[in-house]
């Protein structure tokens, strides 16, 4: 088991493996692990923008371990840096099998999000 200080603090997602999410092995599919990193990242990015974002990149994306049906998956986002329009958050998924408490990694990414205003144009981040 790997404890990271991301997942140590609260999740931004929490949500269950279903058998609808699964590849053709029986896993759950790898999209749609990545798109719960999405909707994290993307609440994060939202909230530090007060507005409207845009995923613009995913970098680095890690699979580590696979994920089951019935798992609980947690997604944690942090803030690593921005820029005037841009923020980039490191994002991390533990997964915790429903009858245990240990928690594993099991995947990791840096996204990219840009602040758009009312007509999809790029806009300043607001200070703080």
């Amino acid at each position: 088991m790997e404890t990271g200080k991301m997942e140590l603090r609260e999740a931004v997602i929490r949500t269950i493996a279903m058998p609808s999410d699964t590849n053709p092995a029986g896993d759950i599919f790898g999209g749609w692990l990545m798109a719960q990193m999405d909707l994290a990242a993307g609440n994060a990015a939202a909230r530090r923008a007060r507005g409207r974002c845009v995923t613009v990149a995913v970098d680095g994306m890690t699979f580590h371990s696979p994920v089951h049906v019935g798992d609980e998956v947690s997604v944690h986002a942090e803030l690593i840096a921005t820029g005037r329009t841009s923020m980039k958050f490191r994002v991390e998924s533990w997964r915790r099998s429903r009858d245990g408490d240990e928690r594993i990694k099991v995947t990791e990414a840096v996204f990219t999000f840009v602040a758009i205003d009312s007509g999809s144009r790029p806009r300043l981040l607001p200070t703080g």
